[in-house]
């Protein structure tokens, strides 16, 4: 059983408020400090943040958000008091996230910082790197940010060609990173990097914490079709690293990884993380699509009503099927792989969202003007819908995951089994 599983359920079995309390305790305190959300902060997909500085406002003001949940005990619910969080249980969780519907939270916080990453240090982090990072974290100090994906690798993160070569007690890391949202604003980063070459690509792993300042990294910004400037790709040049900022054991980085996995797919069922029900990162998206219709003067057209109707199940569904995948890998009645099936949910789901939000517009999805109300930029989100099913990890790595973890299928034939990572081709070229 994972480090994870055992503080929850350990938790669970002795509360030490009941639900009813602390989400009366939590309502007061809400309803007292925190400002009602914004209704348009971060709806469409991946739309242009504005100028850098309202962009690093936001962050900032995040940041004393997170520091305001800490100081009054609303943060880490389900982390154990020695790392500064509450003890508490997923139910307690849960409660919080639907007493703060309608309020504003530190969005940008919650993944990935609490999830994957607070998750994977709870579960391979040693004592004293619990010690150091989870509070900070708890307190809005620490941002992180995960270092997976490569320019080269796709979805295939075991094939990672960022290197790690020790020297003495250190490490230093060579290569790119790409995909990372948020990375020119954020602290730290879970890398994952090839540390032996002559063992099958799975074998041959280690992760590493970098702090994003430290010298040898170059973080650049990517532009999206959008204007979205969010996603960044990070060069990395002889960075050097202490082994005390090793993450689990050398070359064993797919066990952390698999957990590391299963914590993004969690994302937003994850007990580390705090996102009210109907939130924009995560949570119900039918009240904007309602708007939408509304603005497209749709809403008596009885096509938009099963629209709005269609969406509505879908919201429905996936907050339902989350819950009882979270509650079930939690008590150890499901595979934890099973997270797979919610990130399938979620992708096609939020695509689906979007399409529909598109269908709303006719001309004014493809020209539009600031009169247009919530219709503004629609089409520019049915172009960047496919964004759902590929960022946190492609909706088709989740079927084949489900396929073979979950269902137990057949594993999908590769060419490499048991060949040394050096010896595989890389490129056409390489072939």
């Amino acid at each position: 059983m994972s480090t994870q599983q055992v503080d929850v359920r350990a938790a669970e079995s002795d509360p030490a408020e009941s639900v009813d309390s602390f989400r009366a305790r939590a309502r007061a305190w809400i309803q007292e400090n925190l400002e009602r959300a914004d209704p348009a902060a971060h709806i469409g997909v991946l739309r242009d943040e504005g100028a850098d500085e309202d962009e690093l406002a936001h962050v900032e003001h995040e940041r004393t958000l997170q520091r305001k949940l800490f100081d009054a005990g609303f943060a880490g619910l389900c982390i154990p008091p020695e790392y500064g969080g509450q003890g508490l249980t997923t139910a307690h969780q849960r409660a919080l996230n639907d007493e703060m519907t309608g309020y504003e939270y530190p969005a940008r916080l919650q993944s990935p910082t609490f999830a994957p990453c607070v998750g994977v240090l709870m579960d391979f982090g040693t004592e004293e790197q619990k010690l150091e990072h989870i509070p900070a974290i708890l307190r809005g100090e620490e941002i992180w940010m995960q270092f997976l994906s490569e320019p080269s690798g796709g979805s295939d993160v075991a094939a990672a060609l960022t290197t790690a070569v020790r020297d003495g007690d250190e490490w230093v890391l060579n290569g790119s990173k790409i995909w990372t949202t948020g990375a020119w604003w954020s602290d730290w980063a879970l890398c994952l990097a090839r540390t032996n070459w002559d063992v099958p690509k799975h074998r041959g792993l280690t992760v590493f914490m970098l702090p994003l300042k430290a010298p040898g990294i170059e973080v650049h910004r990517i532009e999206m079709l959008s204007g979205s400037r969010e996603f960044c790709q990070e060069y990395l040049t002889d960075v050097r690293v202490p082994d005390t900022d090793r993450v689990g054991q050398v070359d064993d980085g797919w066990k952390v990884g698999t957990r590391w996995m299963f914590h993004e797919r969690m994302a937003s069922n994850s007990p580390y993380t705090t996102l009210p029900g109907g939130g924009s990162r995560g949570g119900s998206r039918v009240t904007e699509l309602f708007e939408v219709a509304r603005d497209a003067g749709r809403l008596d057209d009885p096509i938009s009503r099963d629209l709005l109707g269609e969406a509505k199940m879908l919201d429905v569904v996936k907050a339902a099927l989350g819950e009882r995948i979270g509650h079930g890998i939690a008590s150890r009645s499901i595979s934890d792989q099973s997270a797979s099936i919610a990130r399938l949910m979620s992708g096609l789901a939020a695509t689906r969202m979007t399409s529909i939000g598109y269908e709303f517009t006719q001309a004014s999805g493809a020209a539009w003007d600031s009169a247009d109300g919530a219709v503004v930029e629609r089409g520019t989100d049915y172009l960047m819908q496919q964004v759902s099913c590929i960022a946190g990890g492609t909706t088709e790595m989740a079927r084949n995951a489900i396929s073979e973890r979950v269902l137990g299928m057949p594993r999908e034939h590769t060419h490499d089994v048991g060949l040394a990572f050096r010896d595989v081709p890389k490129n056409r070229s390489a072939t």
